[in-house]
């Protein structure tokens, strides 16, 4: 493998002139980042909370990683917020009153994060009375009118007012490089008017009031007219609607107050100079130390001895800058055993198989390779419709085919779009293999138990297979053995880790195809873009395998892919398949009754508002309850519009009869348009079967998904959810049995923990989510109804989960 070629020696690193380029990292927002979308992980030996740090660790791993060369920063620094308060609460008393305090299991993986930062090799600065925001705004001013660049890595919408020719944002979640024309997307105003529109439509997270009422769409639009918030104010009384009119007049000092807790401090006091922030290797020792206490062990394995591989020493070089030549390079500094050569994606190199020649040779070939990778080009998403436009092969790096089987040409529009053949029917017909003979001859190799199939999302390709009679096998699956190595640090889909592993953008299908109403079925996908896309999805997939697979016996967890994961997708694709009755004349009759009792709430919502107003509207909803009917208790969302949850109309309810209505409507809304309208649409209508589509890698739990439609989340609670339940029926001669371990996961945690009081709760038959509802809820057990029995259930498997004390 060939590592990134070494940053230019002769660049200056230590100077604030135009050699800088300085990159920021919105350290803070990444903790809670972090935080809120990973499981909780506590450290084996102590059980102190670390999933945080972990979460950070790997997002500042996989920063330094992917900075490329020539455009990689001269100077890299992260930035904390102090947790002392701000110029802004001497401002506004009540600025950020209004959030919480930070979960207990979050406080102490504070201090760790900047342990962290510094293990990394990263400088770390923050500022008493000053945000984060503030520094970051600061040295992107400097930096840029010293005629340097300055990058902001993060995703925060309040730094947008900074981005200008020489300061962009950088999104390492999402891989997204953040300009003008995001802003502009974002906020509908470029990034010097950012501020303007914030002033206008507030910020209910940092609890800045703005105008009540306005929201982003109406403020871009203003101070797209008006030029700027003095101009606006000054000349609100000229603006025809009303309310807008008397919002603007009324609360014209509350928008100015806002305007002023949005702006960025660019003239704060600067800590360090700039030159202080220089690129540096971290200390192997230290980093291995840190990684080591924390017991991050996969993260320890990656890193290695805390270099990443650069030729000059530099940690901050990845991959060759050439984006049409790939690397194969693994994530988070990984080297598995990959083949040496590094072989470019050659489109070129893929081979269309239209005679039956050709198709039996390459496929000796892909016996004596014995391991291929393998994809199937079909018509549409679900498996069980879809048909099979053609199959694609691959042997090694570029050496992959596409194998078209019902390819035809698009059909031509003709007197309002419809096709009364002509020029169709003139044109030559493509060249391809009948069909069921290609499949007879590809049978052989596919269900040949000495060559091994390697799939992404196998499970599909499978079914479609299946259905064709035959039975692909044996295989592996890369977004399960990905899902396996890296869980929920990010998604397993076949872009993404070729993205991730290989520095590779694989075409996307809307380029061969077209988008919205424009959008093509495969089958009329030209030949020559049709083998460039399929061919690659094989080649792509067999070169991921090649990197990942060696990583499951490096990491330990062959047994956990090979016992837990690789059987699921042939057993799912046949659960698919069968699919499961529903009875369509009983959901049917409750869509009906459904509807027959919201246009009854419907009208009682218009009687109690005294006016009609779109009940499905939280809009309409919020101006009514807290506008017209002055309700109190009303807070508004980052966008302006008043929250309309269920948290908050249930506590309306409790003193108002409008609220408990639209509650009961929207219930009844979920029902008819989640349940029994999808499932009537969703029932193939000559069996009467639904074919849901489980998802393997998905839950960060470890747990099946299911969609299209969620069979998992089918309602009990209520009488009218079983009622729904009742429509799913068993075929004559038959009954649906519901089987369920009886609470495997606490008997787990009984074993593994060796906790006595579960011991001997489950020896003696006691049921322990009563047991838990009893002592949480004050019930006796001879008392407990199935509502509070399900509460502590809740209790207990979150847990279990890992669930915080602060979410607990």
């Amino acid at each position: 493998m060939t590592d990134a070629p070494a940053e230019s020696a002769d660049r200056p690193l230590t100077q604030d002139g135009p050699a800088v380029r300085l990159w920021m990292i919105d350290a803070s927002a990444y903790i809670f980042r972090a935080y809120h979308a990973l499981p909780p992980l506590t450290r084996k030996s102590d059980g102190l909370p670390v999933g945080a740090v972990q979460g950070y660790c790997n997002m500042l791993w996989k920063l330094i990683r992917d900075m490329k060369g020539d455009d990689g920063p001269t100077h890299l620094v992260a930035v904390f917020d102090h947790s002392e308060k701000t110029f802004r609460n001497e401002m506004y008393d009540l600025y950020k009153a209004n959030r919480s305090a930070p979960p207990e299991d979050l406080i102490p993986q504070f201090p760790l994060v900047r342990e962290a930062t510094a293990a990394f090799g990263v400088h770390c600065i923050e500022l008493p009375g000053y945000e984060a925001d503030d520094l970051i705004a600061t040295y992107a001013c400097r930096a840029r009118d010293a005629g340097g660049e300055a990058v902001i890595v993060s995703s925060d919408k309040d730094l947008m007012q900074l981005i200008g020719p020489s300061v962009v944002m950088w999104d390492p979640m999402k891989e997204r490089r953040l300009a003008e024309e995001a802003v502009f997307e974002k906020f509908g105003v470029t990034p010097d008017k950012v501020v303007e529109v914030q002033a206008l439509i507030g910020d209910s997270v940092d609890n800045v009031p703005g105008a009540p009422g306005i929201g982003p769409k109406t403020a871009a639009q203003l101070i797209g007219e008006y030029g700027d918030l003095d101009t606006l104010l000054a000349r609100a009384h000229e603006i025809k609607q009303p309310k807008r009119r008397e919002t603007l007049i009324e609360f014209a000092d509350q928008i100015r107050l806002s305007r002023a807790l949005c702006r960025l401090d660019c003239e704060a006091p600067a800590p360090e100079p700039i030159s202080d922030f220089a690129i540096r290797d971290p200390d192997p020792e230290t980093l291995a130390a840190f990684l080591d206490k924390m017991e991050f062990r996969s993260l320890r394995n990656r890193v290695g001895d805390g270099k990443a591989p650069a030729t000059n020493g530099t940690a901050f070089v990845a991959r060759p800058k050439a984006p049409s030549a790939p690397v194969a390079t693994p994530r988070y500094g990984q080297v598995p055993a990959a083949p040496a050569e590094v072989h470019t994606v050659d489109h070129d190199a893929y081979r269309c198989i239209q005679t039956l020649d050709e198709l039996d040779a390459f496929i000796a070939r892909a016996t004596e390779a014995g391991v291929i990778g393998f994809d199937t080009e079909t018509d549409a998403l679900s498996a069980t419709h879809a048909g099979l436009c053609g199959v694609s092969l691959a042997i090694g790096p570029n050496d992959a085919c596409y194998i078209p089987l019902t390819h035809e040409h698009e059909p031509t529009a003709h007197a309002g779009g419809l096709d009364f053949g002509g020029e169709s029917e003139q044109r030559e017909a493509l060249t391809q293999i009948d069909k069921p003979t290609a499949l007879a001859r590809l049978k052989p190799l596919l269900e040949n138990p000495a060559v091994l199939k390697v799939m992404q999302n196998g499970k599909y390709d499978i079914a479609v297979m299946a259905r064709r009679g035959i039975r692909v096998a044996p295989f592996d699956d890369t977004m399960l053995i990905s899902y396996v190595l890296e869980g929920g640090l990010h998604g397993h889909g076949m872009d993404e880790l070729a993205r991730l592993h290989l520095g590779h953008d694989p075409i996307a299908f809307k380029t061969v195809a077209g988008t919205g109403k424009a959008q093509k079925s495969f089958k009329h996908v030209e030949l020559k873009p049709a083998t460039c896309y399929a061919a690659e999805d094989a080649d792509v997939t067999l070169r991921l395998w090649r990197i990942l697979k060696p990583r499951l016996a490096e990491q330990h967890l062959t047994t956990v892919y090979e016992t837990l994961e690789r059987g699921m997708p042939a057993v799912l694709a046949a659960m698919e398949q069968a699919g499961i009755r529903v009875d369509p004349d009983r959901l049917k009759r409750l869509s009906s009754e459904f509807g027959l009792r919201m246009a009854e709430l419907e009208q009682q919502a218009h009687e109690l508002a005294g006016r009609p107003f779109n009940v499905g509207s939280p809009r309409q909803i919020g101006d009514i309850l807290f506008g017209e009917m002055a309700l109190t208790g009303g807070k508004k969302t980052a966008s302006g519009q008043w929250e309309t949850g269920a948290a908050t109309l249930e506590a309306l309810a409790l003193t108002h009869d409008l609220p408990r209505v639209l509650l009961d409507w929207r219930q009844l809304a979920k029902l008819k348009g989640t349940y029994t309208d999808a499932l009537i649409e969703a029932a193939d209508k000559t069996t009467d079967r639904v074919h849901t589509s489980y998802q393997l890698a998905a839950a960060t739990t470890g747990r099946l998904a299911s969609s299209d439609p969620n069979l998992q989340n089918i309602p009990i609670r209520t009488e009218t959810g079983r009622q729904i339940r009742q429509a799913f029926i068993a075929a004559p001669g038959h009954v649906l049995i519901s089987a369920d371990y009886s609470q495997i996961e606490l008997r787990l945690l009984a074993h593994i923990g060796d906790i006595p009081e579960l011991k001997r709760a489950f020896a003696a038959g006691i049921d322990i989510h009563t047991a838990t509802a009893s002592e949480m809820f004050g019930v006796p057990v001879d008392q407990m109804d199935p509502e509070t029995r399900r509460r502590a259930k809740a209790i207990n498997f979150g847990i279990v989960y890992g669930i915080s004390a602060f979410g607990l």
